[in-house]
C-alpha cells in the first residue's frame, strides 16, 4: 500500500470515530433528557434515511467530481450537524444532519479503493478499511461512554473538533481520473441513472448475492448494537457504561474478522463465507442462556469475528463487480441505498418491539432466528446459481 491509500484511511478513521461517538454521547443526551427508550433506536433512524433519500444523487456526486473534494465537502456537513448539537438542536435532528454528510461520504470513501488501487489489493484493502472502521467504532465507543459522563458538552466538541481533523486530510487525498462523469445533471435523469444501476447490480449473479449479505449483515450490525446495550442491563445487570463497553467487544471481533478475511480470502473465493452467517444467527441466539459477563464477552467477540470474516470478502466482491458495471460512486450509491433500507426496517421493527414492551430476551430469539433463516435462503440462492453455470 502506498501512502496516498493511508491518508484515505486515515481520513476514514477519524470521520467513523466521530460518527461513533457522537451516536453513544447523543443516546447520553437522551437520557439526560429523560427521553423514551425507544428513541435510542430511532437516533439510528434518522441517521440512515438521508442514505436512502439521498441514494440516486450522492453516486453520481462522487464519480463526477473528485472523491477527495467530495469526501471533505461530505465531512464540513457533519461538522455542522455536530455543531448544531453542541448549540442545543435536538440529537435526532443534529445527528439526522451528520448523516446527510454521511450518505455523501460513503460513495467516495469507498469508491475511491477501486480507482487507487488494483484489482488484486481491493480484498486487502477493505480489510484495512473495515478493520480501521471498526477499531474507530471500538475508540469512539469509548469516547461516547466516557467522556458524556465527565461532560456532555466537552465531549461534544471534542467530537466536532475528529470532524475538523478528518477534514484537514481529506484535503491530502490523492487525486484520481472522475469516473463514469454525468452528461445529464437533472434530477429526473439522476433518478433514472440510479435505478439503472440498482437493477444491473442485482440482475448480475455475484453482484446480487454479494448485495442480499451486505444488506443483511448492515442491517443486523446496526440493530445488534442496541439489542446488545438492552440485553447486557436486562442479563447481566450492567449500567448505561457498562453496556456499550460490551459494543467494544463486539468491534474488536470484527476487526479481526476483517483481518483474518484479508489475509486468507481471496476475491474470487468471497462466495464461499456464505455459511459463516448462518452460524452468526445461531450464536446470536445463544445469548439468552449467559448471564456471566466473562462469556457474555467470549460470545460477543465470536459473534463480531465471523460477521467480520463475512462482511469484508463480499463487501470487495460487490465494489469489484459494481465497478465493472457502473461505476463506483454508483456502486456504492446502490449498496448504501439496499444497506440502509434493511437497516431502517430491522431498527424500525426493533423500536416498535422495544415500545410494545417484549421482552428483550424474545426479541434476540427472533433477531437470530431472521439472520440464519435469511443468510440459509441466501446459500442456496447462490448454489442453485453455481449450479446452473452463472457463478464461477
Amino acid at each position: 500500500m502506498n501512502p496516498g491509500f493511508y491518508i484515505i484511511l486515515l481520513a476514514q478513521f477519524l470521520s467513523a470515530l466521530a460518527d461513533n461517538a457522537l451516536l453513544f454521547t447523543a443516546i447520553a443526551l437522551l437520557r439526560d433528557m429523560e427521553a423514551p427508550s425507544w428513541h435510542d433506536p430511532l437516533l439510528q433512524w434518522f441517521f440512515v434515511i438521508s442514505y436512502i433519500i439521498l441514494a440516486p444523487f450522492v453516486g453520481s456526486f462522487a464519480d463526477a467530481f473528485p472523491k477527495g473534494r467530495v469526501m471533505f465537502v461530505s465531512n464540513a456537513i457533519k461538522f455542522v450537524g455536530s455543531t448544531a448539537m453542541v448549540f442545543g438542536m435536538p440529537p435526532l435532528f443534529a445527528y439526522g444532519i451528520v448523516g446527510i454528510g454521511a450518505a455523501a461520504y460513503s460513495p467516495a470513501k469507498y469508491g475511491i479503493l477501486t480507482e487507487y488501487l488494483p484489482q488484486e489489493m481491493l480484498v486487502k484493502a477493505n480489510g484495512w478499511m473495515e478493520g480501521s472502521t471498526v477499531m474507530a467504532i471500538v475508540l469512539g465507543t469509548v469516547i461516547g461512554a466516557i467522556l458524556p459522563g465527565i461532560n456532555i458538552q466537552v465531549a461534544m466538541i471534542v467530537i466536532t473538533a475528529f470532524y475538523m481533523l478528518a477534514a484537514i486530510f481529506n484535503i491530502y487525498i490523492p487525486k484520481v481520473p472522475i469516473d463514469h462523469k454525468l452528461t445529464k445533471k437533472n434530477p429526473i435523469y439522476l433518478i433514472s441513472d440510479f435505478w439503472h444501476s440498482f437493477k444491473a447490480l442485482w440482475k448480475d449473479a455475484q453482484g446480487r448475492v454479494s448485495l442480499a449479505v451486505t444488506t443483511l449483515f448492515w442491517g443486523v450490525a446496526a440493530t445488534l448494537r442496541f439489542v446488545v446495550l438492552a440485553w447486557a442491563g436486562f442479563a447481566l445487570n450492567f449500567n448505561q457504561e457498562q453496556s456499550t463497553y460490551m459494543m467494544v467487544v463486539v468491534a474488536i471481533g470484527i476487526a479481526f474478522g476483517s483481518i483474518a478475511a484479508a489475509r486468507m480470502i481471496k476475491l474470487e473465493e468471497s462466495v464461499k463465507v456464505l455459511p459463516v452467517g448462518i452460524v452468526v444467527g445461531v450464536l446470536v441466539i445463544s445469548m439468552i442462556f449467559i448471564t456471566n459477563w466473562i462469556l457474555a464477552c467470549v460470545l460477543l467477540l465470536l459473534i463480531g469475528a465471523l460477521s467480520g470474516y463475512l462482511v469484508v470478502p463480499l463487501n470487495a466482491l460487490l465494489q469489484h463487480r459494481g465497478h465493472q458495471l457502473i461505476g463506483a460512486g454508483h456502486s456504492i450509491a446502490v449498496q448504501n441505498f439496499n444497506e440502509n433500507l434493511g437497516i431502517a426496517a430491522l431498527i424500525s421493527i426493533y423500536t416498535v418491539m422495544v415500545k410494545a414492551d417484549i421482552e428483550i430476551n424474545y426479541i434476540i430469539v427472533a433477531f437470530g432466528l431472521f439472520v440464519s433463516i435469511s443468510m440459509s435462503g441466501i446459500y442456496k440462492l447462490y448454489q442453485a446459481q453455481k449450479s446452473s453455470a452463472k457463478i464461477i
